[in-house]
């Protein structure tokens, strides 16, 4: 995006038949966003994602989702095994848009999406629920 990178590297959990949003992915509590070890994002480039001014580096993302709502966490720490979330780690906090798809997604997917410019979108797509965040990558 805008010639830097932006990476991001999750474990995909598929449905297998269960309910995802609101069952196996409660809503109102810190999902670790993947699954096995936390998602990180990597940025060569400071960014701004919602409401936060990231430094360039490396973080763990973890949500809170909700049904018309979702919270994105940027955490400090890397590394981490699915329950391990250490709140005092966290760089910050900032909403996430929801929209309902009209077909299930069976795999959990991250997508980073190029809007142009030094602009993308980060967006987090499982069952039939897709969470999106705009960002900017800071010159």
């Amino acid at each position: 995006v805008g010639g830097k990178k932006f990476t991001v590297e999750y474990y995909a959990p598929s449905m297998h038949g269960r309910k995802i949003m609101g069952g196996l992915v409660p809503f109102g509590e810190v999902w670790c966003t993947g699954a096995n070890y936390a998602t990180r994002i990597t940025t060569e480039a400071d960014l701004q994602i919602g409401g936060l001014k990231l430094p360039k580096g490396s973080y763990s993302i973890w949500t809170v989702p909700n049904e018309k709502e979702w919270t994105l966490i940027i955490n400090k720490e890397t590394g981490q095994f699915h329950l391990n979330y250490k709140q005092q780690f966290d760089f910050g906090r900032t909403p996430m848009k929801v929209k309902a798809l009209d077909s299930p997604v069976e795999t959990f997917r991250v997508d980073v999406r190029d809007a142009g410019g030094n602009n993308g979108t980060l967006a987090l797509v499982w069952e039939k629920t897709e969470a999106w965040i705009p960002f900017t990558l800071l010159p």
